[in-house]
């Protein structure tokens, strides 16, 4: 639905969630008590609105019940600075193996051809990351809706071999120019010897240091209690931070305060014990890796 000039999504059965659409890649601009109004008024029961700062905000702004949320981001000056001065030496290296063996990185624009790519890319493999990859088996279709999302402000980055699309990335600036989110990015697994997820990586920051834009963001550094995996050390080589901003959990209705207070806004995942659930998360993906006989991705 849309409130205030503005594309809300609303997510739960038992407690309905709103938040921007493009959450944690747009930011709301205006006054929020305008926001929540209007979803009051929208005729959508909505027990809980869900919103945060933008980087570099770190202190809060509001008196709304407010919760630290964290995003994996990388302070931007030049592309030099973050080669030289942040980067690891195993993602430095990757990305020039990458660069040895043939892999061409640049800016493309939307099209069908990149969607043909993006869509084979998906379809290699129905596990990633030692779970169900959630944009296998899609159709071509639905792949070039949900891909054609946000165009007026995302930056699509491929990585190529030969003529083949072998990763890509897209990016989404948010409307400051400030922050820059990794909203996609995926590889062929049976391409991981080139490292193309790594030149990805470099070729985006040297995209936001040429725009200007400060931050760029991949996700969150840490999920909950989740201990660290692969994907987190990934990040962590390729210079990601943890940086904190605040998160407000604004109640709408009584059963919104109730399921605040009791902590429904949270994923069940996260009030796990984390012992327990990295013990699931291995079994998991062992039993996966079983069934689909999945190759190891590139770090």
């Amino acid at each position: 639905m849309r409130v205030c000039g503005q594309q809300i999504k609303v997510t739960g059965r038992l407690l309905r969630v709103a938040r921007l659409d493009a959450d944690k890649f747009q930011f709301f601009e205006g006054d929020p008590a305008e926001l929540i109004e209007g979803l009051r008024r929208s005729g959508q029961r909505v027990d809980l609105f869900t919103f945060q700062q933008r980087l570099p905000e770190s202190t809060p702004k509001y008196s709304y019940p407010m919760e630290m949320d964290n995003f994996a981001a990388i302070g931007l000056t030049t592309f030099d600075d973050w080669w030289m001065k942040q980067l690891g030496f195993k993602a430095r290296n990757k990305a020039k193996q990458a660069e040895k063996k043939g892999v061409v990185l640049r800016e493309v624009p939307f099209s069908d051809e990149l969607v043909k790519g993006i869509h084979e890319i998906y379809n290699e493999c129905p596990i990633r990351q030692g779970r169900k990859f959630p944009h296998y088996g899609k159709s071509l279709e639905r792949v070039y809706k949900e891909t054609a999302t946000y165009l007026d402000c995302s930056v699509f980055l491929g990585a190529y071999s030969g003529e083949k699309l072998i990763g890509f990335i897209k990016m989404t600036i948010d409307s400051t120019g400030t922050q820059a989110g990794l909203m996609n990015i995926v590889s062929l697994i049976g391409e991981r010897d080139k490292a193309p997820t790594n030149a990805l990586v470099a070729h985006a920051v040297r995209a936001c240091a040429a725009r200007g834009v400060r931050y760029l963001t991949y996700a969150n550094f840490s999920y909950g209690k989740k201990l660290r995996d692969s994907l987190s050390d990934f990040k962590e080589r390729n210079a990601f931070q943890r940086m904190e901003v605040p998160r407000y959990w604004v109640p709408l209705t009584a059963l919104g305060k109730a399921g605040l207070k009791m902590g429904l806004h949270h994923k069940l995942s996260e009030r796990i014990p984390e012992p327990v659930a990295e013990r699931f998360r291995r079994w998991r993906e062992a039993w996966y890796n079983r069934r689909f006989q999945a190759a190891p991705e590139a770090s």
